[in-house]
């Protein structure tokens, strides 16, 4: 079992960054792929960004290259998505999610544990 806990969300001004991270306990974290999705006000989940067990191998949604960075710390059993540049279309709860499998996937069925989502609002 892996509990996660997601931190950091808030409310900014369009241009500015945040720091997102997820504090993982239970049995298991440094073996599991990671994952960042999002979910705006009427629409479905979306992936955002994951990342391998060992932080070698990254994935992002075209939406968010170039703009947000996942990464991890597995001595710290905490992953993190910072976000630069935010505009007000990145307005969402922000869910950070843990796989079984070592190997990031971008699909949200693959991902078996999930946080409790925190909230980030951008202003124009």
């Amino acid at each position: 079992q892996v509990q996660l806990v997601e931190s950091g969300g808030g409310l900014v001004q369009a241009g500015n960054s945040l720091r997102l991270s997820c504090v993982a306990s239970g049995r298991t974290f440094g073996s599991n792929a990671m994952a960042w999705f999002r979910q705006a006000p009427g629409k479905e989940r979306e992936f955002v960004a994951a990342i391998s067990w060992n932080g070698v191998t990254t994935y992002y949604h075209d939406s968010v290259k170039g703009r947000f960075s996942i990464s991890r710390e597995n001595a710290k059993r905490t992953a993190y998505l910072q976000m630069n540049s935010l505009k007000p279309e990145d307005t969402a709860v922000y869910y950070c999610a843990a796989s079984r499998l070592p190997g990031p996937t971008t699909t949200a069925n693959t991902y078996f544990y999930w946080g409790q989502g925190t909230q980030v609002t951008v202003s124009s």
